[in-house]
């Protein structure tokens, strides 16, 4: 088997995500202009009238259950509300060959993604060749961190002000406004994993509404993403992740369940520290991000 080629794994990776300062957080609330989305899984209710009502037939939900999340497709199906979320993207004028990631240190381009910007540094990877066009197509992305990846961001500093750049960013602009101004993606992965002390799943729940419904609102595809490492003991983040996924009826990529084949289950046993994943897990991390990329955007813009 091929050997995979180690990729600019460089020591400011395996640094620690420190998080930012609990104080410097307040809750925000993302305001926009846009009506209240609906989900395309919503039911509405039928005004009773004197008049026969036509026999309805209901379509059951076949989706897998946010609980059985450990079980989910490593690469997932497009969604019902994904295609809604696209047409609507493309009418708005976003742009069909961009994508953000909104993320912490786990999504930096020096250990994730990156090197797809440079084919001489994925050249021994196994498996590329039939994602190559997608890889041209989003050429210029992968390389990048935008405004809403950075070492220490959580689900609330990407809403927060106080995090945004002022040399890019507009007065009072959040980071993730920033980023979904300035590079109108049509698919934005939202891989916010650090958990620490006194920030509980409900809380990060709140956060990620608020991320979630901003970015659909600006015609971009959120692609949600589990996480390798079970810091907080009873893995609510990941849960909390399935769930809003499965409410919003939105893609989960579920980099747990392609980090379980690693040894280790893709953490890093040398640091030991609950957190940090393995060399090797960083390149499988990046390769199956790209398959869920290279899936979605083929079946979306196949069908618009």
């Amino acid at each position: 088997m091929k050997r995979i080629l180690i990729i600019l794994i460089v020591f400011s990776v395996l640094s620690a995500c420190a998080p930012a300062s609990k104080s410097e957080f307040s809750e925000v609330v993302v305001e926009d202009n846009a009506q209240p989305y609906v989900s395309a899984t919503k039911t509405t209710s039928v005004i009773e009238t004197n008049q026969p009502q036509p026999t309805l037939t209901t379509t059951a939900d076949t989706r897998p259950l946010p609980e059985d999340w450990q079980t989910w497709p490593i690469v997932p199906e497009v969604t019902a509300t994904a295609r809604e979320i696209y047409r609507k993207g493309v009418a708005m004028g976003n742009d069909p060959h961009a994508f953000s990631k909104v993320g912490d240190c786990q999504n930096v381009k020096q250990s994730f993604l990156g090197f797809f910007d440079h084919p001489d540094q994925y050249v021994l990877m196994s498996g590329i060749d039939q994602m190559q066009d997608t890889i041209d197509h989003f050429k210029g992305h992968f390389d990048r961190d935008g405004e809403a990846t950075k070492y220490g961001f959580n689900a609330a500093a990407v809403l927060s002000p106080l995090w945004a750049d002022p040399d890019v960013c507009l007065p009072d602009e959040t980071p993730l406004e920033c980023e979904l101004r300035i590079t109108r993606p049509t698919f934005v992965l939202i891989s916010l994993e650090f958990w620490f002390e006194g920030r509980t799943s409900e809380v990060y729940e709140r956060y990620m509404r608020q991320i979630i419904e901003y970015t659909i609102s600006q015609g971009a595809v959120p692609i949600l993403a589990t996480k390798a490492d079970n810091i907080e003991q009873d893995h609510s983040l990941n849960l909390t992740t399935a769930k809003l996924a499965y409410e919003y009826d939105l893609p989960l990529w579920n980099w747990w369940a392609a980090a379980q084949e690693l040894s280790d289950a893709g953490m890093d046993k040398y640091r030991n520290d609950g957190f940090h994943i393995s060399v090797a897990a960083w390149n499988i991390r990046s390769k199956t991000f790209l398959q869920t990329l290279d899936h979605l955007w083929k079946e979306l813009s196949a069908t618009g």
